[in-house]
């Protein structure tokens, strides 16, 4: 009997700790572009969470018989209510195995926030959302890039559904003749406008969540057509901590008919410091 109040306060401590972990165990719910798929959900980080997505990694072949290779390291933050900021440094591998040569290096500086509007009632979960790619590394843009996208979320019994529209504001590109990577190894991924849907399926006793995407996107290239993308991609939750993600996609139509890949994962905490109480 004498050795039960410690088991009691030993128990208790244990979900003390875990109490300050438990925003992390749903973010396989929450769905970010890129992880898995490029059409993302309504809803922000959490307030007063960071997530460090290590090495996400995306490998495509694209136009010209080159393959590209990107990791992008991204530091995400719940710095106000429903809002979320993120700042990433994207890495690119291009091999350019017709020449026979290889370019890697920085692609620039990838910043954005996403605000949430409201959460679902009788109408759906509406954010807003603004980023930019700054010139920056070998493989960067030449001039900055903003865009702007509207976001929606609607949960349904079975499954949720999700639609974004996006525009890019920059100058438009030309390709020169035998260069097929005319200004970077991430500038040909941005789009003068992409719109899209995707459907979600969460299984809760897994962690894991199912997803599907459909979406059209113009790219930035003069003289390049409409593309039609399809992908399908999973999210789990590894540990309390960990969110790990991977999907696959195809470009169905466009110069570039190929499949692509992407795997990652993500880390999530609170801020190392409390507000100060008033």
């Amino acid at each position: 009997m004498s050795a039960r109040p410690h088991r009691i306060a030993l128990v208790g401590a244990a979900l003390l700790l875990l109490g300050t972990r438990v925003h992390g165990q749903t973010d396989y719910f929450n769905t970010d572009a890129g992880r898995p798929l490029t059409i993302e959900d309504a809803y922000a980080l959490e307030r007063r969470s960071i997530e460090i997505q290590g090495a996400p990694l995306r490998a495509e072949r694209i136009r010209g018989g080159q393959y590209r290779w990107g990791i992008e390291p991204e530091l995400s933050m719940g710095l106000f209510p429903r809002t979320q900021i993120e700042i990433g440094v994207p890495l690119v591998l291009v091999d350019q195995a017709r020449q026979g040569t290889r370019r890697a290096g920085a692609a620039g500086i990838d910043l954005s926030v996403l605000h949430n509007l409201n959460r679902e009632t009788s109408i759906p979960a509406l954010a807003v959302g603004f980023g930019a790619l700054l010139p920056a590394g070998s493989l960067g843009p030449r001039d900055p890039y903003g865009n702007a996208k509207v976001v929606m979320t609607r949960t349904f019994p079975a499954f949720r559904v999700h639609a974004n529209a996006q525009a890019t504001f920059g100058p438009r590109l030309s390709l020169p003749a035998g260069s097929p990577d005319p200004v970077g190894g991430n500038t040909l991924e941005l789009s003068r406008w992409l719109a899209g849907v995707a459907v979600d399926r969460t299984l809760p006793l897994r962690s894991m969540l199912l997803a599907a995407e459909l979406f059209a996107r113009a790219p930035l290239v003069r003289g390049q057509p409409l593309e039609w993308n399809a992908g399908v991609g999973t999210r789990w939750q590894a540990n309390v901590r960990w969110a790990m993600d991977a999907g696959i996609g195809r470009h169905l139509t466009g110069d570039d008919r190929g499949w692509y890949l992407t795997v990652g994962g993500a880390y999530a905490l609170g801020w190392p410091w409390r507000p100060a109480r008033r």
